[in-house]
Parts: structure tokens; C-alpha cells; sequence
């Protein structure tokens, strides 16, 4: 899932290659544009298709239709799939004879290195990206010229809006505990012992899709700060995810788990289904995204709260959706100016509404006193302290699977902190070295 502003430009021009299939190597990363990179959306009728997932791809039904009515000739096919499914078959989608034009990118995984999807950088100059987003906001979706180390070298997505990870709570349940909201660690626990104290469930949990990484992560973020932290996100050389940061996150985890600060079954509940339960009234704290706000915004209303993850500096695990255009395309000009329509205030309209933040949050409004109030109020609180680091789960085309697997071992007692971080960082070092 850590989860932007934008120009018209000059023209640029490119060296084309072939897209490979999963799996094969070639001498650059991915493709570039052919011939001259134009702005705007070419003349005759054009259909793009579009994939995505559910979640992230919501905003897409307001989206699309503001897009078709500034340009009529271009009609855009939107498809989603559930978020597992997705990221197991996107790169097979790419390498086939019917790719979608358009594509969310949640990982970059091997999706570079195989060529599979296009190099942006000649449309980021010809747009203005540059100097439109934030360095820190494109810099998650750039690729080194070795397809794997991230946050340099040329650009393969664009970003629509961008998710944060924190700390949801439910006021009503904190106001009767007699708590405020943490700002500390040491706060965060002495409140979950108080809710455990009380008969409460302390902290909502749902790990069978190891959702559990993101406490360890945000717990490992926070201790070490965040910029030391990116490095080993980003695939930086020589970089250790054995830190003290982590050793901390994955030591927490096991112990409110002896606590009994989150269910027994954690490891059998689902993202969607920990959401529920904790709409429901099961549970005080909850580590989640913004994507999942609407969700649980309507469901405790005005009892429903978000914050960064409690510490010294305001810090959250996100990224941008982002999107690529399959290197496969024949539409690559009219895909772009998709890509850059994600950046008006139309967008970033129905992004919010979804749960999602624009890169400047000046660009949405929001009602004092609710939940997409604090949204804004700790996006703005992160981007202040340059807190925002991409997803731990984004650092290998296997991490993800590493993850739930280790972070079940963990809950499940088959695994020691030690142990995890080691898994972990044993799986980084075959990409990275």
C-alpha cells in the first residue's frame, strides 16, 4: 500500500526497445517512449484500459468520466481486481498480447527490470512533473539503472494521490478509559494496558495478509528516524534491517500478542475483516491506512479518530497510487495525459473522498472535528517532519510474501524476533546484496 502537485512541456526524444516477458533480462531496465513525446491526447477516437484494484482504484468512477469530458475522443475501460490476485498477475497482464494501456502500480517489483512497463521520464519532463511534485513523492517510484534500487534514476509511475499508515482510534472508548490520544510510545502501551484492564479489545489486529508488518515498521520508523530508515526501503546498498527501530517493532508485536492486547486469531483475519470488527466497536487502537477511512469514518462517525503513529517526530508509512503505462501500449501519448489529469483539483477531489491525500492538502477541504479532518492534520503533521516512508513490503519483488509469512510465525510463536529479522533482511539481500 505510504502512499503530489503538476505543467505542459517541450517535446523529448527517446530510443524505443521491446517489452520481455517476466523473467528475461536486456541491457536497459524497461522501454522508452518512441519518436517525439507530445503532450495532450492525440486526434481520432482512443480507448484506454485501465486495471486497479478496489481500494485503491475507487476514486476511479469520478475520475474517468471528468477525464472523457475534457477529452470526448478518449473512452477509458476500468477493470479491478482483488489486491492479492492483482499483484500476482499484473505482471502477466503486462507481458500479454491484450495489456492494459494503464496500470496501478503497487510494487515495482520486477515489473522494471522485465521491461514490462514504460520509462516516464521523457513525459515527466515534457509535463513538468518535476518541479510540480515534491522530490520525496517521486523519488518512491524512480528505478536505478539496475531495475531494483529505488529512489534514483528515471521514473516508471505517476503518482494520482498518496496513502498514509497511522493509528486510528475510537475516541468514545478513549474518553471513557479517562486517556487522550498518545503522543509517546510509552503512552501508547500504558493505554493499551488500561483498555485490556477495562475489558477491551487494546488494538484491533488482522494479520492473515501480515498486516501486522505495519506496527513493526511504523514501531522501527519512529525509533530510528525516518531517514535513516528509507535507505533500507529504497534497496541502499549495505543497509541492515537488523536496527534497533525493528528489534523494538517485532519485540512489541510478540508481547502485546502475551498480553493479549490483540486477538489469539489475528493470524486468520483479514485486512477488510479486522475493519470491520473495529467499526463494529471491537477494539480501542488500529494500525491501518487511509484508504480504509470512508469505511470506518461512516461507520463510528464522529467517533472515529486518526493520528500519526505516536512519537518524537510525525511518522507514517506510505506511498502514492501510483500508475504505469504498460510498455505494450499502443495509446503511450493518450495513457500520459491520463497520468497527468490525475493531478487536477478534479482528481484530487474524488481521491480525498476515498480516503486518499493530494500532495497538497490545500487543494481539499474538510469539516473540523471529523475523521478526514484529522487525515489532513497529520498528512501535513508527516510531510513537516519529512516522516513518509514507503512500504517495507515494496523492497523486494518477494517481501510482501516474507512478511505475512514471518509476521505469522511471530504471532503463531514459531518465530523469535531475532529470527524474523532475520528472514527479513536474508530476503533483501538476495536483491540487494
Amino acid at each position: 500500500m505510504k502512499i503530489a502537485k503538476l505543467t505542459a512541456g517541450a517535446a523529448v526524444a527517446a530510443l524505443a526497445l521491446s517489452a520481455c516477458a517476466p523473467g528475461s533480462s536486456q541491457d536497459k531496465p524497461a522501454t522508452k517512449p518512441g519518436g517525439t513525446v507530445q503532450t495532450g491526447v492525440p486526434e481520432g477516437n482512443v480507448e484506454l484500459d485501465l486495471i486497479a484494484t478496489p481500494e485503491s482504484g475507487a476514486a476511479m468512477k469520478e475520475i474517468i468520466p471528468a477525464f472523457e469530458a475534457k477529452y470526448p475522443n478518449v473512452k477509458v475501460k476500468y477493470v479491478d481486481t482483488s489486491y492479492e490476485d492483482y499483484n500476482k498477475s499484473l505482471n502477466l497482464a503486462l507481458a500479454s498480447d491484450t495489456s492494459p494501456d494503464i496500470a496501478l502500480l503497487n510494487v515495482v517489483g520486477t515489473s522494471v527490470k522485465d521491461g514490462l512497463v514504460l520509462n516516464l521520464q521523457p513525459y515527466a519532463e515534457a509535463y513538468g512533473w518535476e518541479s510540480a511534485y515534491p522530490t520525496g513523492q517521486l523519488n518512491q517510484w524512480r528505478v536505478a539503472a539496475d531495475g531494483t534500487t529505488l529512489g534514483s534514476g528515471d521514473l516508471y509511475a505517476a503518482p494520482a494521490s498518496f496513502s498514509q499508515v497511522g493509528l486510528y482510534y475510537n475516541k468514545a472508548k478513549l474518553a471513557k478509559l479517562g486517556v487522550e490520544a498518545p503522543t509517546t510510545f510509552e503512552e501508547l502501551e500504558a493505554s493499551l494496558a488500561k483498555a485490556k484492564e477495562a475489558g477491551e479489545t487494546p488494538l484491533q489486529l488482522g494479520n492473515k495478509e501480515g498486516h501486522a508488518a505495519f506496527p513493526i515498521q511504523l514501531i522501527g520508523q519512529s525509533t530510528d528516524g525516518p531517514a535513516s530508515y528509507a535507505k533500507w526501503a529504497f534497496g541502499e546498498k549495505g543497509s541492515s534491517f537488523d536496527t534497533a527501530g525493528n528489534q523494538k517493532g517485532a519485540q512489541a508485536l510478540l508481547d502485546w500478542g502475551t498480553k493479549g492486547y490483540y486477538s489469539k486469531d489475528a493470524n486468520g483475519i483479514d485486512l477488510q475483516g479486522a475493519v470491520d470488527k473495529f467499526v463494529n466497536g471491537d477494539g480501542v487502537f488500529f494500525v491501518d491506512g487511509s484508504w480504509d477511512s470512508k469505511k470506518i469514518g461512516d461507520g463510528l462517525k464522529a467517533d472515529a479518530g486518526f493520528m500519526p503513529f505516536p512519537g518524537a517526530k510525525a511518522t507514517a508509512i506510505g506511498t502514492s497510487v501510483a500508475y504505469a503505462i504498460s510498455a505494450r501500449s499502443e495509446n503511450q501519448q493518450a495513457a500520459a495525459a491520463f497520468l497527468d489529469f490525475l493531478r487536477t483539483p478534479e482528481a484530487a477531489k474524488a481521491s480525498f473522498a476515498q480516503g486518499f491525500m493530494p500532495s497538497d492538502a490545500s487543494t481539499v477541504t474538510a469539516e473540523p472535528g471529523t475523521l478526514s479532518a484529522d487525515l489532513v492534520a497529520a498528512w501535513n503533521k508527516v510531510n513537516a517532519d519529512d516522516g513518509l516512508i514507503g512500504f517495507n513490503n515494496n523492497a523486494t519483488a518477494t517481501m510482501n510474501d516474507t512478511l505475512v509469512a514471518e509476521t505469522q510465525k511471530l504471532i503463531g510463536g514459531k518465530q523469535d524476533p531475532a529470527g524474523f529479522i532475520k528472514a527479513v533482511q536474508d530476503d533483501w539481500t538476495k536483491t540487494h546484496g
